[in-house]
């Protein structure tokens, strides 16, 4: 099993409309998605490791996938749609990760 991590990098000048990400971008994606898409989380940054200092991350979506076969290829045909879709909640881009699940 693969995670898909995408992480919009905080600072103060950054916008993310909660709200549409989590009713509407998400909702879409996985849709589009199908069967090949095994589930998703949404971390929403509250702080970092000094007290009082902001989260690196405004939030953070990890979507579940059996490996980076099945995640390139129903991902794929949807990334423009996908990215053209960011103007209507971040002004950031988001940072894309791709990692293997161990489980200890």
């Amino acid at each position: 099993m693969i995670k898909v991590s995408v992480m919009y990098p905080n600072s103060k000048d950054v916008q993310f409309d909660v709200e549409y990400y989590k009713n509407s971008h998400l909702p879409m994606i996985s849709k589009a998605l199908g069967s090949a898409f095994k589930g998703m989380e949404l971390d929403l940054g509250i702080g970092s490791r000094v007290p009082g200092e902001p989260a690196p991350y405004v939030a953070i979506a990890h979507l579940l996938f059996d490996d980076v076969a099945s995640f390139q290829e129903s991902f794929g045909p949807h990334a423009k749609v996908f990215a053209d879709d960011i103007k209507n909640y971040s002004n950031v881009q988001g940072e894309l990760q791709i990692s293997e699940l161990i489980n200890l």
